[in-house]
């Protein structure tokens, strides 16, 4: 039997579907009704990265308008919750469909970097719930607001490319599969 064999399809394909509607959700509901209040976008969408001045800007703005304030705690309070919950389990399971990395430039891998494969979609988990209780904290009057906002640009960047990693990963998995079966 192989590795992944007994993960169906359709799970995938449901959770990959329950990603695009938490996705939409988020990014109709809040993230475009916010840069529509503020012109600006939300932080998280930056896929570059930013530095300690975006956060002190968002800050101001933040501080200058309560509406924007609000869009921006609603979404961490609403689709922020689910989505990365969703995306890891979605990550994970397509790592498990796909089996664990058998080569690595065209060797045998060790067993140990296989394995560590499947830890990166838990990193993304991380990196992205670290990034949203992060934000709350740093768009607060919360004493750890300066510290929060110092960690906000490095949980985004860690975020991204966990993201970008198992991105990579995935299409070199599907690559070698398809090639095996031909």
């Amino acid at each position: 039997m192989k590795a992944g064999s007994a993960i169906p399809l359709w799970i995938i394909a449901l959770l990959a579907a329950l990603c695009l509607v938490v996705l939409g959700w988020t990014t109709f509901g809040y993230t475009m009704p916010f840069e529509h209040e503020t012109g600006q976008a939300v932080l998280d969408t930056y896929f570059a990265g930013y530095d300690d001045s975006a956060v002190f800007h968002m800050q101001t703005l933040l501080d200058q308008n309560e509406t924007a304030s609000g869009i921006l705690r609603a979404m961490y309070f609403g689709p922020e919750l689910i989505f990365p919950a969703l995306l890891t389990a979605l990550l994970l399971l397509i790592f498990l469909r796909l089996g664990p990395i058998e080569t690595w430039r065209g060797r045998q891998a060790p067993r140990l970097f296989g394995r560590i494969t499947y830890i990166l979609p838990f990193i993304y988990g991380f990196a992205d719930y670290g990034e949203n209780i992060a934000s709350l904290i740093a768009f607060s009057d919360s004493a750890a607001a300066g510290t929060a906002a110092q960690i906000l640009p490095w949980m985004t960047k860690l975020k991204f490319a966990s993201l970008a990693i198992c991105a990579i990963l995935i299409i070199r998995g599907v690559i070698l599969q398809r090639t095996r079966e031909e």
